[in-house]
């Protein structure tokens, strides 16, 4: 039985007061997935200090055409703002949630961040500025290529970050050119569920390096939820937190589809 309303989470190492945004508990077997439709910067700030074991993110960031309708990272722009714009919610920075990330993490834990060739610099002088050591830059080979006026895009970098001593990943041979196929999941009528949607096997690769089975995963711009589904599938508990209602609805069902016994309270 479904039930989403409003109210503190029930895991004790997220919150000890009431926060009022949509919950959503789903707990297979000894996993807990907790879904929240709301502002990332409110529901950061009600997670205890040192307590989270691993960030796998996709922030947003600014995705234009320089301010005329055309094709983007395979997107025909249509609702383009006056400042390019792409999403909905597309004007957070970096700044805002840095320092939230350093504070919930664990010492010797580590962060991934995913990100394009415009905002590189800036996040990681944002990040590192918050404490956080900068380890390297990892490639997502995409494969297909996007044409651009320069040169053809084939990568997004992931930006690989940890707090405090540093820990080994669990698998030292993984490379750091992540060669994952860009396939979009589509709805019933053939559209993208999300125009930036992530490969759930990139996430699990770094879920498995950076994590052990039953750690808590936090994704705070949950978008789809492909971290959530790789978060199943690798056996992590997982916290998710994503703005868009319509995005967020596409979150819940997708992990619901692979969790196999799933209870919500």
């Amino acid at each position: 039985m479904l039930s989403i309303y409003k109210g503190c989470i029930i895991a004790n190492y997220i919150c000890s007061e009431i926060f009022k945004l949509k919950n959503q508990h789903i707990q297979n077997l000894n996993l807990k997935m907790d879904l929240f439709q709301g502002d990332c910067l409110d529901k950061l700030k009600q997670i205890n200090d040192n307590s989270i074991d691993l960030i796998v993110t996709d922030p947003p960031y600014l995705v234009t055409s320089r301010g005329n309708v055309g094709n983007v990272g395979g997107m025909l722009l249509k609702e383009i703002n006056k400042k390019g714009k792409v999403f909905k919610y597309n004007n957070i920075s970096c700044s805002q949630y840095a320092p939230e990330f350093y504070r919930v993490l664990k010492d010797g834990s580590h962060c991934y961040i995913m990100t394009n060739h415009v905002n590189l610099i800036e996040m990681l002088n944002t990040f590192t500025s918050n404490g956080f050591h900068f380890i390297k830059s990892l490639i997502w080979n995409k494969g297909n290529k996007i044409m651009g006026l320069y040169y053809m895009s084939q990568f997004e970098y992931i930006l690989f970050f940890r707090k405090g001593k540093g820990i080994q990943i669990n698998n030292c041979g993984t490379s750091d050119i992540l060669d994952i196929p860009n396939k979009k999941t589509k709805d019933k009528d053939g559209n993208n569920i999300h125009d930036t949607e992530k490969p759930v096997k990139l996430m699990e690769i770094l879920i498995e390096n950076s994590s052990k089975e039953n750690d808590i995963v936090l994704d705070p711009f949950m978008g789809s939820g492909s971290t959530g589904v790789a978060c199943v599938n690798t056996n992590r508990n997982f916290i998710g937190v994503e703005l868009d209602e319509n995005y967020f609805n596409i979150a819940k069902e997708r992990i619901n589809k692979n969790t196999n016994q799933l209870t919500l309270f």
